[in-house]
């Protein structure tokens, strides 16, 4: 699809006051109406392209105003589709102009292979007040936690505007505007300030693949033109509308839908400063029904739109990461736009949680499912693991009929040693298997019970000296994860290769390595069984001596353990004899 950008849509300050330009292709006369004209209606310019203007010199920042569309006998009102921000979710447009100082900020992410992901929602993530939602200014005290914590990447749930005052975000109205209730554009572009300050990335969760998600939509029939009594010119007005969440579907068909989206793209990584974007539900972006693979329902214009998201995204900023929720978990949406690909950086790989359960649930050894996990182990999208997000919680699985991992593992107590010990194994296949790493809100103090978008984190809970032992855990492991120390390089590279596979034991090792040598080569071992081992045999890829470089068996991590004394192994001839206690999981470098 060619198209034609048309500049300055929206509201735009220039020497002669401020441009207002937008699109209504079957209006038969635009007006603007506002606190600058006394609401009376002042005609708006019609472009002969489907867009309208007018130019004021008496709006000001900070004034509010509405479009009046007229369509035969009908009058309608209408905020401005990229207004950034409300009086009110069901209220006025404001006039709001993109002033903020940035002071100089120059961040640069990581490359994606050192990144450690941390999704978090705005509303729930620290509420210090259990009666008001949590805001950007109450995330940003929590910053340095998680930089002491070692994220380097934090990724917010949608944060635009809410018809309710709480929701995960998912139900968006207006694409451009922030959620005033969070803190408005201001306090989103401090916190991603204030997360570069502490060398930490911001990626934002986007909903391209449906409005609304009912027809109370500002945007619903929005020029007064609609067929089959559906919404109008931004969306489809057939079968393609249909989507789970309502039949509210962009229409990527036509070319001012791609510019809607891909100019949100713009302010998002441009404006305010964004280090990449995670599209939601990219499957019912490219097909009507969330096929993978039915063309009969498929939606090439929607392929050809997530590709320009790629595109617009990269251009702007190399480094930005790009991730696609796809359940189809194609391969193509990772690959290059020039092979034919969507060009994503990565996708979620969504089996991870359950195999993590599966792998983790019971303390009979019967029920411990290996083989699954072996599976996903080397799991990758076009011979690269690094294009894939490993997690075992997030905000879908942790919600919808299921609870967060800890509960579910060991739901009569999840305080117990059993819960911890489980845990710390998941906690240590995350940050060692290849991929990107991705924590969920409160996993590292073993937060329990559903994600809703009304209960805030419990943050006593990193109060209580058993879960600060859990902290402890996975500040090592990331440190290992980042190569702090210059000696676990591997686990930034790209290579696994699976080394003992004891399935009557319930025992494996791996080796992670990026070019091999000292300093590179790691390898870790897990004993998922209820059996103490005082003398196990193992095969590892080098002689000499390796290092105990975490063993989540150490009291301090999970208490009540037996004291693990190991510090060094000696391998000779490629195999070595090692003490590996029940439910333990242990990383050597050298």
């Amino acid at each position: 699809m060619k198209i034609s950008k048309k500049k300055n849509v929206g509201v735009v300050r220039s020497k002669s006051g401020f441009s207002f330009r937008m699109w209504a292709p079957n209006a038969s006369q635009v007006y603007l109406t506002g606190t600058f004209n006394n609401w009376s209606k002042e005609p708006m310019l019609n472009e002969e392209d489907g867009y309208w203007h007018l130019m004021s010199k008496n709006a000001k920042e900070g004034q509010e105003y509405k479009f009046v569309i007229e369509n035969g006998e009908k009058e309608i009102f209408h905020n401005d589709p990229r207004s950034m921000h409300f009086t009110t979710s069901t209220g006025s447009s404001v006039i709001y102009i993109n002033n903020f100082d940035w002071e100089g900020d120059s961040y640069i992410p990581p490359p994606i292979n050192e990144q450690v992901i941390y999704e978090l929602h705005i509303g729930t993530f620290n509420r210090p007040d259990p009666a008001i939602n949590g805001t950007f200014e109450s995330a940003i005290d929590k910053l340095d936690f998680l930089k002491k914590l070692g994220v380097t990447t934090i990724e917010l749930m949608p944060i635009n505007t809410m018809i309710l005052d709480r929701g995960w975000g998912y139900g968006i109205d207006y694409i451009f505007a922030v959620e005033s209730l969070y803190g408005g554009h201001y306090g989103f572009k401090k916190f991603i300030k204030e997360a570069h300050k502490r060398n930490m990335g911001v990626v934002l969760d986007v909903v391209y693949n449906h409005l609304g998600p009912d027809t109370s939509l500002d945007l619903w029939q929005f020029d007064g033109w609609s067929e089959n009594n559906l919404g109008g010119i931004y969306f489809y007005n057939d079968w393609r509308a249909e989507t789970p969440w309502g039949n509210t579907r962009p229409d990527y068909g036509r070319p001012e839908i791609h510019q809607y989206i891909l100019d949100n793209v713009r302010m998002l990584l441009h404006d305010c400063h964004l280090d990449g974007l995670r599209v939601d539900s990219t499957i019912y972006i490219r097909n009507v029904k969330g096929h993978d693979s039915d063309p009969s329902t498929d939606l090439p214009e929607g392929w050809e739109l997530l590709q320009k998201i790629n595109k617009v995204t990269k251009e702007i900023n190399p480094r930005a990461i790009t991730i696609a929720e796809d359940l189809g978990c194609n391969e193509y949406l990772t690959k290059q736009i020039i092979d034919g690909g969507v060009g994503f950086s990565a996708q979620w790989d969504l089996s991870g949680p359950s195999i993590f359960r599966n792998a983790l649930s019971s303390d009979n050894p019967e029920y411990i499912n290996l083989a699954e996990l072996i599976t996903m182990m080397n799991k990758r999208f076009n011979d690269d693991p690094f294009q894939r997000v490993i997690y075992m919680d997030s905000h879908d699985s942790a919600a919808n009929g299921s609870s967060r991992f800890v509960s579910v593992i060991a739901p009569k107590d999840t305080n117990s040693y059993f819960a911890r010990k489980q845990s710390l194994i998941a906690a240590t296949l995350q940050l060692t298997l290849p991929g990107i790493p991705m924590l969920f809100q409160g996993q590292e103090f073993l937060e329990t019970g559903e994600f809703n978008d009304w209960q805030a984190l419990d943050w006593t809970k990193t109060e209580i000296k058993n879960n600060q032992g859990i902290i402890e855990a996975y500040r090592k492991l990331i440190e290992l994860r980042r190569n702090y120390f210059g000696h676990s390089k591997g686990l930034s590279g790209k290579n696994c290769n699976l080394l003992n596979y004891d399935e009557t034991n319930k025992v494996i090792s791996y080796h992670r390595w990026y070019e091999g040598g000292h300093g590179d080569d790691v390898v870790v071992i897990i004993n998922f069984g209820n059996r103490d081992f005082n003398e196990y045999t193992l095969n590892l890829p080098h002689d000499g001596e390796w290092q105990v470089a975490f063993s989540s068996s150490e009291n301090k991590y999970v208490g009540e353990s037996k004291k693990f004394k190991l510090s060094t192994v000696q391998v000779e001839h490629g195999s070595t004899t090692i003490k590996i206690p029940q439910s333990c999981s242990i990383v050597l470098t050298r």
